[in-house]
């Protein structure tokens, strides 16, 4: 008799101890009695009712999780094949596409609520979602497009658009980021699809290469264009002061010559007639004209005498 009791004590503390639960750090609970939500405890220990009363939903708020949509990989005999699922694009050619879309549980106590209610369908739900935007994007560009720009344009847009489509799940769960892990065209065009890209690489990269030597070029001529400009600046400042310098000494010699004009009359004729003696030096200097001086004798001047100016250099 005391075992049976001894054994129904123990199974009473047992039961007891069910409503005792541990929330780990990176954790949230959504506490329902009897079906309705009383609490939503964070990280630390939670006591309730016991089991068959108090139900404790974990939900890992930090977790991000992922879901895998459009063609799948699967390995045959030790080598990779994409199965048949491809999407039809705006000019109605065909393209593999896979990508993987990352969620996590959206803040706030109704987004909790939201995904706890709704767990089992939240993979089930966004993979659907996926699939008919990838669909929507790639009917509505052409496959050059999709090929060569795809990997980067598909993520900014399904990201927002995604998370709309969502929204009237109530899911409770945030889009946080998609990656593009295929975006192919069919085996049987892949060899011409890769000639063409690697023809429009070199193409951008020649055209990259050229543009880059167009700028360095323009650079080179602005420089160019610049020193000629302050070269030319610096020309015409410095003959503006020589001519100013000038045009002043020219003012204050022809006042000179005004006021010294006053006192001798005579004083042009003695300034002209010292120019024209310096003049008639230099020019006898570099044996353009000759003194006739030593060739006047008695009789006055001796012309027989004289030898050409051009026969004496």
């Amino acid at each position: 008799m005391k075992t049976l009791r001894l054994v129904i004590a123990l199974l009473l503390v047992g039961y007891l101890l069910t409503g005792i639960h541990q929330i780990r750090p990176e954790e949230r609970a959504v506490v329902k009695r009897f079906g309705r939500v009383v609490a939503r405890p964070g990280p630390g220990l939670w006591v309730g009712l016991p089991w068959g009363m108090d139900r404790v939903e974990r939900v890992p708020i930090a977790q991000v999780q992922r879901v895998t949509v459009g063609v799948q990989l699967e390995e045959q005999q030790g080598t990779l094949t994409v199965p048949a699922g491809l999407l039809l694009t705006g000019d109605e050619n065909l393209v593999n596409a896979r990508v993987h879309v990352d969620f996590a549980v959206a803040e706030g106590d109704a987004s909790l609520d939201d995904y706890v209610l709704h767990r089992s369908e939240v993979d089930g739900l966004i993979a659907r979602e996926a699939e008919a935007s990838l669909t929507e994007w790639a009917s509505g560009r052409p496959i050059d497009m999709l090929l060569l720009t795809g990997s980067g344009d598909l993520p900014r847009w399904l990201v927002p658009r995604l998370q709309r489509r969502i929204e009237d799940y109530h899911l409770g769960v945030r889009i946080q980021n998609v990656s593009v892990a295929l975006l192919t065209p069919p085996d049987d065009v892949r060899r011409d699809f890769e000639r063409v890209n690697q023809a429009e690489a070199l193409n951008r990269s020649r055209v990259s290469k050229a543009r880059q030597e167009e700028s360095q070029r323009r650079r080179e001529s602005e420089s160019f264009a610049y020193r000629l400009a302050q070269e030319a600046k610096a020309y015409a400042e410095t003959s503006r002061a020589i001519a100013t310098a000038e045009a002043d000494a020219f003012r204050n010699r022809v006042d000179q010559y005004h006021r010294m004009k006053r006192d001798h009359p005579d004083i042009q004729a003695l300034i002209w007639w010292d120019e024209m003696s310096r003049t008639f030096q230099d020019m006898k200097g570099r044996g353009r004209i000759d003194l006739l001086d030593h060739y006047i004798g008695p009789d006055g001047l001796d012309i027989t005498r004289i030898v050409p100016i051009g026969k004496r250099r």
